[in-house]
């Protein structure tokens, strides 16, 4: 099954239910300053509000585009009303275009499946690349300093999720929630078995300091 990723920084239009069409599920999700919750598998679609609690839409838009996981993202900022200047400023700002809101969960799909086609699918970002750690998203493949890091399904997506989110304490339920495992209450502990399995994969390609466990609050991947 593919999977399309739209996200949205309206917390309810995060929630509206995900929607199937042939091999493809178009899955909602929350959009914050901080970034996605959840790793973003597939292409993405971000629909970002002209006003928001924390920060402005222009400036989650020059985030997006600064972001080498999203710089790829078809971006709509939903605007308050129909207005040239904000029009304009949104599409300086690095938006695909606009719309005025708010936009219901039919309004949203129209739009993502008007663009999305076979022949038009905006893949995921293939490399990523901080100091010495390099991830070949569509090889599933991580490789320190050159040495390749033996690693399971599961654990190269822990990584590259702890790659897309570094320096950061991770909690076991934001990793859970990253790799679409929620509520399932014993994927808490599998998480410290998905860590070890990374650990000992970092340490056979040298990278042992890499990833730190912070007690009694979760692991961050130390990276410059």
């Amino acid at each position: 099954m593919n999977r399309v990723s739209i996200l949205a920084t309206n917390g309810e239009a995060a929630q509206f239910a995900a929607f199937t069409h042939g091999d493809t599920v178009f899955a909602f999700d929350l959009l914050s300053a901080a970034g996605p919750r959840r790793l973003v598998e597939g292409p993405a679609w971000a629909f970002v509000d002209w006003v928001m609690a924390d920060l402005s839409g222009l400036e989650m838009c020059r985030r997006l585009r600064a972001d080498p996981t999203l710089r790829d993202a078809h971006v709509t900022i939903v605007l308050e009303r129909d207005d040239g200047e904000d029009r304009r400023r949104a599409l300086q700002a690095g938006a695909d275009d606009y719309a005025v809101g708010p936009l219901d969960r039919q309004a949203m799909l129209d739009r993502v499946l008007a663009l999305y086609s076979a022949d038009r699918r905006r893949g995921p970002v293939q490399l990523i690349e901080m100091g010495s750690l390099q991830i070949n998203v569509a090889g599933e493949q991580a490789r320190w300093q050159g040495k390749l890091v033996p690693l399971r399904p599961n654990e190269f997506r822990v990584l590259r999720f702890m790659a897309e989110n570094p320096n950061r304490v991770l909690t076991r339920q934001e990793l859970v929630d990253a790799l679409g495992k929620a509520g399932d209450p014993e994927y808490l502990r599998t998480v410290d078995v998905w860590i070890k399995r990374l650990r000992f994969g970092l340490r056979n390609a040298g990278a042992q300091a890499l990833l730190r466990t912070v007690h009694g609050k979760g692991y961050v991947l130390d990276l410059p």
